[in-house]
């Protein structure tokens, strides 16, 4: 199957060729060995408290914030 590259720099890919959902994530990359793109899709986004929970480091063991505003620079 041929798909072709729009104006705007996009591929739209039929479904019967790879069936996919508004929304779903994809990692492409240029393989210039091969002269190919390859698209592979990603896991859809997790719990953001799981992930929380997986993390190997404490929230009690981050360095506190500075709690002074930013300040701004003179051009």
């Amino acid at each position: 199957m041929v798909i072709t590259l729009d104006a705007k720099r996009r591929l739209t890919v039929p479904a019967t060729l790879a069936p996919a959902k508004p929304g779903d994530y994809f990692d492409a990359h240029f393989d210039v060995d091969e002269d190919v793109l390859v698209f592979r899709r990603l896991a859809r986004r997790g719990n953001w408290l799981a992930v929380l929970k997986e993390c190997p480091v404490s929230p009690d063991d981050v360095p506190p914030r500075r709690h002074e505003l930013a300040k701004r620079r003179r051009l």
